[in-house]
C-alpha cells in the first residue's frame, strides 16, 4: 500500500464530505474510493469511517488519524514547494474564484495590477455566483457576499453590501412606486436567482424579517440579465448594491422601499488554512486586500450619496 497516496484519499474523501464527491474530485469510481478507505481500515487495523446513507462519520481513531494526515500531508507539500522555490518568490498559478460583476468591476482589475508586479505567477478566475467548494474544486483563494458558515477557511473582511430593490424612472412613472412590500403583489418582479426565490423576497418589517410573496415576470441566474431587464423598465429587481450602483448614480435605475431594506451583508476573501502559505498565495492577499478595503470605503461613501 502507498500510505503516503491512502493518507491523501482519506483526506480528501473527509474534506468533500461522502465518497461520491471525492470519486467526482479524484476522477475515480466511487465503489475503488470506497474500497481504497476500507483498505487503509484493514491495514491500520481499526475503524476510521462510520458510514450510513447520508453522511460519514469519523471515529474517535479516524478523528486522530485525519489530524495527522493532514500534518503528515502539509509537511511534504511543504517540502515540495520549498524545492520547486514557492517559498522563496511568488510563482505558480493560483485558481481565483469571485461572484459575476464583483470580479468584473472590482477583482480583475486588481488582478492585472498584481499580474504586472509578479511575472511568473499566473491566474485562473472562475467568474460564477454559485459558491465553489474550495477543496473539492481545489481553490486557492475565494471571494463571498454574505453571512459565512462556521468551517476551517480563514476569512478577511473586505466590506459589506445590501439587497436593494430598484427599477427605472420610466416603470415607476407607468406603474406607480410600492409604498410598501407587501404592494409589491400589484407590480412587475425581476428576480435574481442568487438571492432570493422568484415567489418570495425577505423585508425587515419594524423588527421583523417578513417574506412577502411577489410575482416574477423576468426569472435569471445572470445579474447582468437582472439588471438589463430592469434599466428596460420590465419591472423592479432585486439585486446588492454595489451590482445596481452606476446605474443608481446615473439616474437610469431608482431605489424603491430602501426603508424596509434588509441587513447589510459582509463581503470576504477566504482561503484554507496551512501552517505556511505559499508566497503566491501570501503576496496576492496581501496586494488585494487593502485595495478592495478602499474600494468598497468608496463604494460606501458613493452609496451614501444615492440613499440621502
Amino acid at each position: 500500500m502507498d500510505r503516503l497516496n491512502a493518507m491523501d484519499l482519506f483526506v480528501t474523501v473527509m474534506e468533500c464530505g461522502s465518497f461520491s464527491a471525492a470519486a467526482r474530485k479524484l476522477g475515480k469510481p466511487q465503489t475503488t474510493v470506497s474500497r481504497q478507505v476500507k483498505e487503509l481500515e484493514d491495514y491500520l487495523g481499526v475503524q476510521l469511517v462510520r458510514r450510513s446513507t447520508r453522511n460519514l462519520v469519523l471515529t474517535d481513531a479516524g478523528r486522530t488519524y485525519l489530524q495527522s494526515c493532514r500534518d503528515v500531508l502539509s509537511m511534504v507539500s511543504d517540502i515540495e514547494r520549498d524545492a520547486k522555490g514557492e517559498y522563496q518568490d511568488p510563482k505558480g498559478c493560483l485558481t481565483v474564484t469571485a461572484p459575476n460583476i464583483l470580479g468584473r468591476m472590482h477583482i480583475f482589475p486588481l488582478i492585472t495590477e498584481y499580474l504586472k508586479l509578479y511575472a511568473d505567477v499566473s491566474v485562473k478566475l472562475i467568474l460564477t455566483d454559485q459558491n465553489l467548494h474550495m477543496y473539492e474544486d481545489v481553490v486557492d483563494i475565494a471571494f463571498r457576499v454574505g453571512e459565512l458558515p462556521d468551517s476551517e477557511l480563514v476569512a478577511r473582511s473586505l466590506g459589506s453590501v445590501q439587497k436593494i430593490l430598484c427599477a427605472s424612472p420610466e416603470y415607476l412613472a407607468a406603474h406607480g412606486t410600492p409604498a410598501s412590500p407587501e404592494a409589491l403583489s400589484s407590480h412587475q418582479c425581476i428576480s435574481f436567482e442568487g438571492l432570493d426565490l422568484a415567489n418570495q423576497w425577505r423585508f425587515n418589517v419594524g423588527a421583523k424579517e417578513v417574506l412577502v410573496p411577489v410575482s416574477s415576470r423576468v426569472r435569471a441566474n445572470s445579474i447582468d440579465v437582472s439588471l438589463q431587464a430592469a434599466r428596460e423598465g420590465l419591472g423592479i429587481a432585486r439585486v446588492l448594491s454595489y451590482q445596481a450602483l452606476p446605474w443608481l448614480l446615473s439616474g437610469e435605475l431608482k431605489l424603491v422601499l430602501q426603508t424596509y431594506a434588509p441587513s447589510v451583508w459582509p463581503v470576504s476573501l477566504l482561503y484554507i488554512q496551512q501552517p505556511v502559505l505559499p508566497l503566491k498565495q501570501r503576496s496576492f492577499i496581501d496586494f488585494i486586500t487593502p485595495r478592495l478595503q478602499s474600494r468598497f470605503q468608496h463604494l460606501t461613501q458613493q452609496w451614501a450619496t444615492v440613499v440621502q
